[in-house]
């Protein structure tokens, strides 16, 4: 079973970056998309971005196309998302997950594995 591990949230002003990690364990990674998901409070989870098992696609959310990046070091197991021009709005508790198969994708439904979280919080 796949298990997933953030990290390298925190706190940043707004137009500040932050990188997020997303080391995998327990399974063969190069087998699956993978995507980051963010939720803010009371609100729902909402997808950021996606990256299909090789990382020849990739899909963004419209909120945060042209700031955002994902890519992924298949040697290494991990899945990365650059967050660059961050605004107070991207404050969220960030969450990696494990696609059901090997396409990028935009729903929480086509996934199966998640991590814990890591928050991320811009201030203006």
């Amino acid at each position: 079973q796949v298990q997933l591990v953030e990290s390298g949230g925190g706190l940043v002003q707004a137009g500040g970056s932050l990188r997020l990690s997303c080391a995998a364990s327990g399974g063969t990674f190069i087998y699956y998309g993978m995507g980051w998901f963010r939720q803010a409070p009371g609100k729902e989870r909402e997808f950021v971005a996606t990256i299909s098992r090789r990382g020849d696609s990739t899909y963004y959310a419209d909120s945060v196309k042209g700031r955002y990046t994902i890519f992924r070091d298949n040697a290494k197991n991990t899945v990365y998302l650059q967050m660059n021009s961050l605004k107070p709005e991207d404050t969220a508790v960030y969450y990696c997950a494990k696609a059901r198969d090997g396409a990028a994708a935009s729903r929480t439904l086509e996934y199966d594995v998640w991590g814990q979280g890591t928050q991320v919080t811009v201030s203006s």
